[in-house]
């Protein structure tokens, strides 16, 4: 099968072919049909699998019929960097067809969306609560439109944004296509889209489990060490591209800053954050300004990056799910990756949840040469056997491939387990808006 086979507009054919797309994914075969037929879809497929031209493709087809300039699509999506990804898609594959694509989303300013909205829009990407403002203050009209995708939505679940999803939902026509396209089921998207989706076709690609071409370890270390091992990681392992996953937004700007002062070419991505300054950082790591890119799980699917060879876990992620989108980020493209977790005696029972959905045991590796037995440094500057330590701490130091350069990296403030990292866990999810 070729995307021939769908008889997209001429126009659309056009981008298809210059973007270099050739044989359609799964999901896209699966979903497109329907799609096309103006169906009510249900899509589930894990990260990476192309949902993303599973919904743009069609309703390109769909909107060069009719009129222009009126807001006829709208795509829902929980993060700025998916909303940014999914503008892409629809510019690099309609490209020829003269529709016009925005994005809404918080962070910068809302005047020069309301200029482009005036200025016509076919379709508009955007996240909620950028969305209910321009609502609120009138500068959209959402009357007109005919098909609307829910991208990602067990994320929005997990942001916390479904009541605002319930609202958005009064100010479209009853009478439109809706698209729900999902990585995980769980019992709130269900609900969802009975609520949303009028006799859907339900179309699943898989199971939630992370593509085959990623091999999976475990690296268990003390808390306090992790910082170290991570070094040891990054220094000895033959790596491309890696993105660092940390629970918090504090802990992924610190960890950024300690990579880099250690030599390494690393930023990092989280909430805190200017949009500018959040699109240099994930530009900078597509083009291989940065090697390092430590993101908080707010990244985990907004960030397309098809040649991500390791993803490291610093943090074990709250869920098996968030596992898969996490490693989802790295073999993609029939491309080998590798998947690290540094894991403590707390994560048990979260290693057997994802060994569960893997349905196969995950390899525990140490590393040569490791210093287990380093103690834990205080705040204050002592171990734990009460020695005054006035030097970096001995599960911090240089990573062997640099240490000929004098550039180890410096002391952190305090250690990873310190109270303010557990201060930093108790805040919660990060929310987007």
């Amino acid at each position: 099968m070729d995307f021939k086979t769908f008889n997209f507009h001429p126009q659309v054919g056009k981008g298809i072919i210059a973007a270099g797309y050739k044989t359609p994914t799964p999901i896209q075969a699966q979903a497109m049909p329907s799609v096309l037929a103006g169906q009510d879809v249900m899509g589930l497929a894990q990260t990476g699998t192309g949902k993303t031209a599973a919904f743009v493709l069609p309703i390109l087809h769909r909107l060069k019929r009719g009129p222009r300039s009126h807001v006829r699509a709208l795509v829902v999506a929980p993060t700025r960097e998916l909303a940014e990804q999914i503008h892409q898609a629809i510019g690099e594959l309609g490209r020829f067809t003269g529709l016009r694509s925005l994005t809404i989303y918080g962070g910068v300013n809302i005047r020069s969306q309301i200029a482009g909205l005036k200025r016509g829009a076919d379709i508009v990407v955007a996240c909620p609560g950028r969305l209910l403002d321009h609502i609120g203050q009138g500068t959209i009209d959402l009357s007109a439109v005919e098909a609307l995708v829910l991208d990602e939505a067990d994320q929005m679940f997990d942001m916390g944004f479904f009541p605002d999803i319930r609202r958005i939902l009064k100010h479209v026509p009853a009478q439109r296509q809706t698209l729900l396209f999902s990585a995980t089921m769980p019992d709130a998207i269900r609900r969802l889209s009975r609520e949303v989706l009028a006799d859907p076709v339900t179309v699943q690609v898989g199971n939630t489990a992370p593509a085959e071409t990623v091999n999976h370890a475990l690296y268990p270390v003390a808390q306090h060490q992790k910082t170290a091992m991570l070094l040891e990681l990054l220094a000895n392992v033959q790596t491309h591209s890696v993105l660092v996953f940390t629970r918090t937004k504090h802990r992924a700007k610190r960890l950024g800053g300690q990579l880099d002062r250690a030599g390494f070419r690393a930023t990092s991505l989280q909430g805190n954050l200017s949009q500018s300054r959040r699109q240099a950082a994930l530009s900078g790591f597509r083009d291989g300004k940065y090697k390092v890119l430590v993101a908080t799980d707010i990244a985990a699917r907004g960030i397309d990056v098809s040649q991500v060879s390791h993803v490291i876990n610093y943090d074990i992620p709250d869920t098996a799910e968030a596992y898969v989108h996490r490693i989802g980020r790295t073999g993609r493209a029939s491309r080998k990756g590798e998947a690290f977790t540094l894991v403590t005696g707390a994560d048990k029972i979260m290693i057997r949840s994802i060994e569960k959905v893997l349905k196969t045991p995950l390899e525990r590796r140490t590393v040569e040469g490791f210093d287990y037995e380093s103690p834990a440094v205080s705040p204050s500057g002592e171990n734990s056997r009460g020695n005054n330590s006035r030097r970096s701490p001995r599960g911090v130091r240089p990573p062997r491939s640099l240490a000929g350069r004098g550039r180890g990296p410096k002391r952190p403030r305090r250690s990873v387990g310190s109270s303010r990292g557990q201060e930093e866990t108790a805040k919660g999810r990060i929310s987007e808006r």
